[in-house]
């Protein structure tokens, strides 16, 4: 049977996986580029709509009332494609979707959309932060997994509006948390615009430019609605 790698990703992404297949997978992102973007696409699929939004209650039952309403019609999960492991996983799969989805819908009600989100992935594909951008108005970064920074550096974060402009300082980090950013007046941001985190001196750049390593970089992501 043919490999679905991106099905994989997203059960692995989702969290589905059995402990054996879990760890398979984890140890096959640093050796297995395939495998590494495939995990990227699944992540910046969901991770998004997990992690935009704070936490806020929903009902104690909404599991088992979305598994309730899927086993209401078990013909439409038998002609899902994929493999038959994804299929038993489905109810649980959709579960978390449908949480993370009501969680972040009622938490942003009032607030506006980001023209565009970013995750922010490592040389190993591991995703490190997510950049939502609103445009002239602002940006924000969240950090979904620690970095650690050397005494006399400092993360400064960058876009690339186009290739005449050159890259373009949104601000610097004081530690790797959640932070509000505050861009220059620049074009509307756009599908497929680059976003990466650089290490640099304490102060930032002295040119300007990014000119420490990259400690993460991505593909910005046209938000539904915008």
């Amino acid at each position: 049977m043919t490999r679905d790698m991106d099905a994989e990703a997203d059960a692995f992404v989702l969290g589905l996986m059995d402990e054996a297949d879990e760890s398979r997978s984890m140890a096959d992102l640093s050796s297995d580029p395939d495998w590494a973007r495939a995990v990227g696409r699944a992540r910046d699929r969901f991770l998004p709509i997990d992690l935009m939004a704070d936490a806020a209650p929903v009902p104690a039952d909404l599991v088992q009332r979305v598994t309730a309403r899927l086993s209401e019609a078990p013909s439409v999960a038998a002609n899902l494609p994929g493999p038959p492991r994804m299929r038993r996983l489905l109810p649980a799969a959709a579960a978390i979707v449908a949480l993370a989805c009501g969680i972040g819908i009622g938490s942003r009600m009032s607030d506006p959309d980001p023209v565009v989100v970013a995750v922010l992935l490592d040389d190993g594909g591991v995703p490190r932060a997510i950049v939502e951008d609103y445009g002239s108005e602002h940006a924000r970064i969240r950090f979904v997994s620690d970095i650690a920074v050397p005494d006399g550096r400092q993360m400064q974060v960058w876009t690339l509006p186009s290739q005449d402009m050159g890259p373009i300082s949104l601000g610097l980090l004081e530690t790797d948390r959640a932070e509000r950013l505050s861009p220059p007046d620049l074009p509307t941001p756009a599908g497929g615009q680059l976003y990466e985190i650089t290490l640099e001196p304490e102060g930032g750049s002295p040119t300007g430019r990014p000119t420490g390593p990259i400690l993460a970089k991505g593909l910005a992501a046209v938000q539904d609605g915008v």
